[in-house]
């Protein structure tokens, strides 16, 4: 078994302007692990997935993907990287002018190239994978409800078989139990397929379930890192008062009076 981490970075640094977002953020993911990053809105946890996958190019510092430096990939070599990925993003992001199906399709299209009748197919199966007929796949998404353009965004995200999954905020915006069948089904697609997963999220409920370890982003620094079942009992402040809701710690919100 290979000892490479699928994904590490060392020392990766991004501002905006005069804001440090990013100031040295260490960590390495194994294959067919799932980890959790957690903090606050606005600590950098989605600038740290743009930054991995080439949306955003981190101001320095090493982010391998199977070893390799992807900071360092040509162009014109990038979308070999990228094909290890899907993603679901934070409101779904589905194409409102494309039926579901193409949805789910329009990476295999794209990037495999396959006829629209075997994507069709291929999408289809897809949907079944996260519980979604093949009625549901003639629709609009805007004939859909929140959690099903979730499951959609999902189908999308597993459909090309990645080996890297991003979850941006997977449960934002659903009611409880809704969020916890996204959960069921990102934690049933991660085994089943082997899949690493790195995820971002501020529902501590879902960070527990979907992954394996959890990490706290604050400052532009992963401060702690451990097993999901030691987040209650870390020892650290920050992850304390984070975890628990808590207004009072060493956590200070900007309230405008």
């Amino acid at each position: 078994m290979s000892t490479v981490p699928k994904i590490r970075l060392r020392g990766v640094q991004k501002s905006f302007g005069t804001k440090k977002v990013l100031n040295g953020v260490d960590l390495d993911i194994a294959a067919g692990e799932s980890v959790v990053v957690i903090g606050g809105s606005g600590t950098g946890k989605s600038v740290l997935i743009k930054s991995i996958i080439g949306i955003l190019l981190a101001d320095s510092g090493v982010i391998e993907v199977d070893g390799q430096d992807v900071t360092q990939v040509p162009a014109n070599e990038r979308d070999a990287v990228n094909s290890k990925f899907g993603m679901l993003f934070q409101g779904a992001a589905l194409f409102d002018s494309l039926p579901v199906w193409e949805n789910v399709a329009f990476g295999l299209m794209q990037r495999e190239r396959i006829n629209r009748k075997q994507a069709k197919e291929r999408a289809i199966e897809t949907l079944a994978k996260v519980g979604l007929n093949a009625a549901v796949g003639e629709l609009a998404p805007s004939e859909l409800s929140g959690g099903m353009q979730k499951r959609v965004g999902l189908a999308r995200a597993i459909a090309g078989n990645p080996e890297i999954i991003f979850f941006d905020e997977p449960t934002t915006g659903l009611d409880p139990i809704m969020a916890d069948v996204i959960n069921d089904l990102i934690v049933s697609c991660v085994k089943d397929q082997g899949i690493t997963a790195l995820s971002i999220t501020h529902d501590m409920h879902s960070a527990r379930k979907i992954g394996n370890r959890i990490t706290m982003l604050y400052e532009g620094k992963l401060i702690w890192d451990g097993a999901s079942k030691d987040v209650d009992n870390s020892g650290n402040a920050y992850v304390e008062q984070f975890v628990h809701g808590s207004a009072e710690g060493p956590i200070k919100m900007q309230v405008r009076r």
